[in-house]
């Protein structure tokens, strides 16, 4: 197999399936990991049926160390050798101030948005003697911008950012480790379309990134070969306008 192969962790839905769409379009073929089988977004399953791309969609449960330990030799085992870009995009978010956190929920949350990127990344790197792989983790804008809301998630984002940097010390030459850091991106419900548009106004851009804007930047740091340890912010300027709480407590009709 000559083709790129990229593996994209929670790559079926929302942010992860535009990462992976726009992957197929670039002509990888596709590792797409999902913590339980599903249908893909629109957006993915266009591209899978427009561009043919080689693909297969893995199950396994990021909470789980064993699941994750098993990811890297089944794509192995699937596509023949190891991925040359791995995306970490699966992530575990969940609402708590300091007050409820507990030492059995911020373990989760470490163990799936922290632990599993850089067991994952372990793994990839050294399945992949003779080749420099890329890693892309996609982490939060709120690591520049530090707010006390879903307090779990916020600690376990940051030290995701953090490891992008000694990694790529860590592994030097041997892989290049970057990421990605997204501001609201995808409302959920708990937003209303006008509170929305009153976020996008307060990015220093004055509008809110799109999935196929972080989606860009994934690209590039899978391309850019002279880039390691580095951070993309892909937030509107987000991370340069002080919010001083989580976007879905500001601007409330």
């Amino acid at each position: 197999m000559t083709q790129k192969l990229a593996l994209v962790t929670g790559g079926l839905h929302r942010v992860g399936a535009a990462i992976s769409a726009r992957l197929a379009r670039e002509g990888y073929a596709l590792a797409i990991h999902k913590r339980s089988p599903g249908d893909a977004d629109p957006v993915l399953a266009d591209a899978l049926a427009e561009t043919g791309t080689l693909s297969h969609r893995f199950a396994a449960d990021m909470s789980d160390p064993t699941a994750v330990d098993a990811l890297i030799p089944a794509v192995i085992a699937k596509f023949g050798r190891a991925p040359d870009l791995l995306v970490n995009n699966a992530a575990l978010f969940a609402e708590g101030e300091w007050a409820e956190l507990s030492a059995v929920a911020l373990a989760e949350m470490m163990q799936v948005n922290h632990h599993a990127p850089v067991m994952l990344t372990k793994a990839l790197v050294a399945a992949s003697e003779g080749t420099r792989p890329a890693i892309v983790n996609i982490v939060d804008q709120r690591v520049m911008q530090p707010v006390p809301d879903q307090l779990a998630y916020s600690l376990s984002k940051s030290a995701l950012w953090q490891a992008t940097a000694t990694l790529a010390v860590a592994f030097g030459s041997r892989a290049r480790v970057n990421a990605v850091a997204p501001g609201l991106t995808l409302a959920t419900d708990d937003y209303s379309e006008a509170q929305v548009e009153r976020l996008a106004g307060r990015m220093l851009l004055g509008a809110l990134p799109t999935p196929g804007q972080i989606a860009d930047a994934v690209v590039y740091l899978a391309r850019a070969e002279a880039v390691t340890g580095q951070t993309i912010f892909v937030d509107g300027g987000a991370h340069l306008a002080p919010m001083g709480r989580d976007f879905v407590a500001l601007e409330r009709d």
